[in-house]
């Protein structure tokens, strides 16, 4: 039986940073999350783009910002069970939680935040009879190590800014890019529109469109594709399909733990603490839904502050905590560290 005093469903940013506001006062938390390593959606999806929205970085990776997440609250040693799903939930009667994962590990918790994210990830697969003896053989459904595809010859599927960006990010790592959309139009950032037009016009990036890929050839692995294309079919020689029709977010075993459930999210009381329908189960980040909600990672930093702070308050009744900027606390971390400003020197001046 793993214990900690906030168990934390989700290894996304927002649960990460989570682990830094709850070690601040001095409060223990143990990480389950799916995945078979943290950062969530920013490893598993995008790790390699950059991301404009969170303050103090211009720009910042996607892994990178993971990285720093995790380095930021080393010092409070949390504890991981990744690549597990969080399935069931008991509260005790002293108003702490057992979850068991899928994989049969237990914890016992003091308060649980579900920082899930959207949920859990499926992509959408185009209707092909064979695609599934090809997943991880040529097909793949998400760009995780670009160095995969160095020097080969792609093709990928699809119209949004997925195919868009990782058609332009791929034209200086691939052999060959082709991407293939049903209609002539996409729908992306037109600064990711402009780009693929102005590869295309270079030669680096081949655009067949309307066309669709309707079958896939090859032995032990992928070898080819043939397309739809101007009422005839065309017949592609390539290593790798990335067809990226985007993701259908499911919430999992999460759905069945009584919470009170709106549109696929958790609805939580943002005028308090991000509270669900049940008292100790918070619910912060992209799962969560309130008037107002806005999906934005420096939101999702916001809620785990605020949560955090009732979460102490709920185990703490009648104790006082007394706010104090880092800057002038300092930081103690569970390992023995003590970060900490320099101390002002008095010291005249000749």
């Amino acid at each position: 039986m793993i214990q900690t005093d906030i168990l934390i469903i989700g290894a996304g940013p927002t649960g990460l940073f989570t682990v830094f506001e709850a070690g601040l006062l001095k409060l223990k938390c143990h990480i389950i999350d799916g995945l078979p390593q943290p950062g969530g959606q920013l490893t598993e999806l995008y790790p390699k783009k950059p991301i404009f929205d969170i303050p103090g970085y211009p720009s910042v990776g996607a892994g990178e910002l993971v990285d720093n997440l995790m380095e930021q609250i080393k010092q409070f040693q949390p504890g991981f069970t990744l690549n597990e799903v969080a399935e069931t939930i008991d509260k005790l009667e002293d108003g702490t939680f057992i979850v068991t994962t899928n994989k049969g590990t237990k914890h016992h918790a003091k308060a649980v935040a579900i920082a899930g994210g959207l949920g859990s990830f499926e992509p959408r697969k185009p209707l092909i009879d064979n695609i599934a003896y090809y997943e991880d053989k040529g097909v793949e459904y998400f760009v995780k190590d670009p160095e995969l595809f160095r020097d080969k010859r792609i093709v990928i599927s699809g119209g949004g800014d997925s195919a868009l960006d990782w058609s332009v990010f791929l034209a200086d790592v691939a052999k060959e890019v082709t991407l293939v959309h049903r209609r002539n139009e996409f729908r992306g950032a037109l600064d990711s529109v402009e780009k693929v037009q102005a590869l295309k016009d270079q030669g680096k990036i081949n655009l067949l469109t309307p066309a669709e890929v309707i079958s896939i050839q090859g032995q032990d692995r992928l070898e080819g594709v043939t397309l739809e294309h101007e009422g005839g079919q065309v017949s592609l020689t390539c290593d790798h399909f990335i067809p990226l029709f985007g993701l259908t977010p499911k919430l999992g075993p999460i759905a069945n733990w009584g919470l009170d459930i709106e549109k696929n999210a958790i609805k939580v009381n943002n005028a308090l603490d991000y509270q669900t329908n049940i008292e100790g189960i918070y619910a912060i980040g992209d799962i969560n839904t309130y008037p107002g909600k806005l999906k934005l990672i420096l939101c999702g930093f916001h809620e785990a502050t605020l949560m955090c702070q009732s979460v102490y308050n709920r185990l703490n009744p009648g104790k006082k905590y007394v706010l104090k900027y880092t800057t002038v606390s300092g930081i103690d971390g569970f390992d023995g560290s003590r970060k900490e400003a320099e101390k002002a020197v008095v010291k005249a001046i000749d």
